[in-house]
C-alpha cells in the first residue's frame, strides 16, 4: 500500500487551469528487494516491481497514479494507487501538503480497498504528517470493529550528507480497529533508517526497517528508482 477517487472540484479547478500555466508531467520505474508499508511486507518478503505517473500544476495542484505487485497469501496480486492534492511553501523553510489516498486492489476476491486522508507540514529537515482512513470496503475490518478506525502519525528527518548523498530517519505510530483486525493489536510502531543516493541513471536507497509487532524481525530492503519527464 502506498498512499482515488478523486474529488470533482479538484478536477474541476484542475481542468479550468488556464492553458498558460505551467504544468509537469513525469513518470517513475523502480524496484525494491522488498514493498514496506509502515514496516509490514506487503510482498512476503519478495522483489517488488513498481511505477507510477505524477501530473503537477504551478498553483500546488497534483494528481497521480501508482502501482506495485502485492502478495497478501491470496489471490490478489497488484495494487493501484490514485490520489489527489495540494502542496505549498511559506518562505523557503516551512511547507505544507494536503492530499487524498485511494488504494485499490483491483484483482482482489474480498473488497479491501480504502481510501486515506493526510495532512503535513515540513520544516528544512524534519517532516511531520496525520493519515486517518475515511472510505473503506466492507471486508477491511468486519463488525463490531469499524473500518473506517485508522489513523497513523508519521515522524521524519532527513540531513544532506553531500550534494547526492542523504540519510533518512523515520518514525510512525498506526492505531484503530483497522490494525486490529490487520494486527490483533490496537496499535503499533515502525521506524526505519536510510541512505539515499542521487545518480544520473537514477536514485538508489538503503533501508533497515523494523515494528514492533510481536514475532516481526527487522528487515532490509535495497531499492532504486527512475523519474522522467514526459
Amino acid at each position: 500500500m502506498k498512499q482515488a477517487l478523486l474529488s470533482s472540484s479538484i478536477l474541476a479547478s484542475t481542468i479550468l487551469m488556464p492553458a498558460t500555466a505551467i504544468a509537469e508531467v513525469t513518470g517513475n520505474i523502480g524496484a525494491a528487494s522488498n514493498y514496506l508499508w509502515r514496516g509490514v511486507t506487503q510482498t512476503q518478503d519478495a522483489v517488488a516491481v513498481q511505477g507510477g505517473l505524477d501530473f503537477e500544476h504551478e498553483s500546488g495542484l497534483y494528481l497521480g497514479t501508482w502501482a506495485s505487485n502485492v502478495d497478501f497469501g491470496d489471490d490478489t496480486s497488484y495494487e493501484i494507487d490514485f490520489y489527489a492534492g495540494y502542496a505549498g511553501s511559506i518562505g523557503d523553510e516551512f511547507g505544507y501538503d494536503i492530499s487524498y489516498l485511494y488504494y485499490a486492489y483491483p484483482d482482489s476476491e474480498s473488497s479491501v480497498d480504502f481510501g486515506e486522508l493526510t495532512a503535513a507540514i515540513s520544516w528544512r529537515w524534519f517532516s511531520l504528517s496525520y493519515s486517518q482512513v475515511v472510505n473503506a470496503d466492507s471486508d477491511v475490518a468486519s463488525e463490531p470493529l469499524d473500518n473506517t478506525d485508522m489513523s497513523y502519525i508519521d515522524a521524519g528527518v532527513s540531513f544532506p550528507l553531500s550534494e547526492t548523498l542523504s540519510i533518512s530517519a523515520h518514525y510512525g505510530y498506526s492505531s484503530g480497529d483497522v490494525v486490529t483486525a490487520w494486527f490483533d493489536t490496537s496499535n503499533y510502531a515502525d521506524y526505519s533508517i536510510s541512505l539515499n543516493k542521487e545518480t544520473d541513471f537514477g536514485a538508489i536507497s538503503f533501508m533497515v526497517s523494523d515494528t514492533d509487532l510481536k514475532g516481526d524481525d527487522p528487515k532490509v530492503v535495497l531499492g532504486y528508482n527512475y523519474s522522467f519527464g514526459l
